[in-house]
């Protein structure tokens, strides 16, 4: 199986997220801004339960086409989980840890990546 693109990773992974009803959700192209990552996906939980919801849909949404995250840091508790596939970067945060680290406007000159919100 060959695994998908980065940007239809990064699709994939939103779409989980927002089947779990994770908030104000924005997809980052940082591809000509960073070498870190090409994507950033952004999302927001209510609760530290939510975070952790949120955060294995993206994960078990990803592991249907084989892939796995190369790395995981943060807990719920802590107010976010940075989900690390290489290519995409998955952020969940509690509104106040995000609000806190301000990544869209840190990453403001990236251009965002319409994901449908069905």
């Amino acid at each position: 199986m060959t695994p998908p693109g980065a940007e239809r990773k990064a699709r994939r992974a939103a779409g989980a997220a927002l089947d779990k009803r994770a908030a104000d959700l924005v997809v980052l192209d940082v591809r000509g801004i960073s070498t870190v990552t090409d994507y950033f996906l952004v999302c927001t939980g209510r609760s530290t339960t939510h975070v952790e919801t949120i955060a294995d849909a993206i994960r078990d949404a990803l592991r249907v086409d084989g892939i796995r995250p190369l790395h995981a840091e943060g807990v719920a508790a802590s107010g976010w989980i940075l989900l690390d596939y290489g290519d995409v970067l998955a952020h969940v945060f509690l509104e106040d840890t995000r609000a806190y680290y301000a990544l869209e406007r840190l990453w403001g000159d990236a251009p965002v990546v319409e994901v449908d919100r069905a």
